[in-house]
């Protein structure tokens, strides 16, 4: 046996036909596919069931065992999504961002961008298209959503903004063949809109924390009340005595103090969710967006190799640039080298 001759650790070898099989040329990018979109992924499918308007997202019968919870959304917003322009946005918005979300995960794995250049170029249009129609559901539904509080109405619009521009910058972009801009906006746009993921962990961790010190207080119309509790006027009367005169109807717009706590109690549990929520969004859309450059610049080698394959191919299609506004020329490197994936697609 030579013992000058490097060996190869079986185990290496095995990582090296795993991510291979997958598209991927380095095994650090397939590992941060494999966690981050697999927990995106995972996370998505279990949102699924809420396409279940009726009987998941907003039962009208109290779940068994759980008088008074709730097992779909926020304690108190179905209130507001039983209604004509709230039902219609939160369906449209789960309709449209879950099986983007999902068809997005694939849109990032290489081996079908080699392999079946037609199936990414159409799922790519299409989660274009369902994002869009995702989108119109948000910014209908915003103005109750987690609570309705300000700030989670600017958070809500902020990221909601900023996604729609990084899609809209990532389609200009493959068409005007941009090749590595388009990748780079497509990951800030799809990990801005994981920041819900880490806001809801993060608002949970929040809301068990204020309710063990000093809890906050928020206020909620009674007509919401009703609607936690199913309709339960004595519950509700006895809870909060204010409310009987929204009962009466000599004050329909009755609203009163909760203190949020992480009981049993739905009316409790969304104050101290809605009080937390929009602090968590922020802090989780900040997060996120340090993540998406953070990770840009850790793959900068992949960005130089796209920009390379994208110079040829718009050289072939004369649209070229030397410059654009006051940089500095650029000229392609190593220009009489082929490029590995110089006969890739990404439209």
């Amino acid at each position: 046996m030579d013992s000058n001759k490097p060996q190869t650790l079986p185990y290496t070898t095995r990582l090296q036909r795993i991510y291979r099989a997958f598209g991927f040329t380095k095994g650090y990018n397939f590992v941060l596919w494999f966690l981050f979109g697999g927990a995106f992924l995972a996370f998505t499918l279990s949102r699924f069931i809420y396409l279940d308007f009726d009987g998941r997202l907003c039962p009208r019968e109290p779940p068994t065992n759980r008088p008074y919870g709730s097992r779909g959304a926020v304690p108190g917003e179905c209130y507001y999504y039983r209604r004509g322009v709230g039902k219609a946005g939160i369906i449209m918005h789960l309709a449209g961002i879950l099986p983007a979300a999902v068809l997005v995960v694939f849109q990032f794995l290489p081996v079908i961008r080699h392999r079946a250049l037609i199936v990414h170029r159409i799922n790519g249009y299409i989660v274009l298209l369902l994002s869009t129609v995702g989108m119109i559901g948000v910014f209908m539904i915003a103005r109750h959503t987690f609570g309705g509080t300000l700030e989670m109405q600017t958070v809500t619009g902020a990221a909601s903004v900023l996604f729609v521009t990084c899609m809209l910058l990532s389609y200009i972009n493959i068409k005007k063949l941009q090749l590595e801009q388009y990748r780079a906006w497509m990951i800030r746009g799809w990990i801005i809109a994981a920041h819900v993921v880490t806001m809801r962990l993060i608002g949970i961790i929040m809301a068990q924390i204020t309710s063990r010190m000093d809890p906050y207080y928020t206020t909620t119309p009674c007509a919401v009340l009703d609607s936690m509790f199913y309709h339960n006027k004595p519950a509700v009367e006895a809870l909060y005595p204010d409310c009987i005169g929204f009962y009466t109807g000599d004050t329909p717009d009755q609203r009163v103090i909760i203190k949020g706590t992480s009981g049993g109690r739905p009316d409790e549990i969304a104050a101290s969710l809605n009080s937390a929520f929009g602090a968590s969004a922020w802090l989780a859309l900040l997060i996120h967006i340090i993540a998406a450059e953070l990770y840009l610049r850790l793959t900068s080698a992949e960005s130089e190799r796209l920009r390379k394959v994208s110079y040829r191919w718009q050289q072939n299609a004369g649209l070229t640039a030397q410059r654009l506004g006051d940089a500095e020329p650029w000229a392609c490197p190593d220009d009489d080298q082929t490029l590995n994936g110089d006969g890739e697609s990404f439209r």
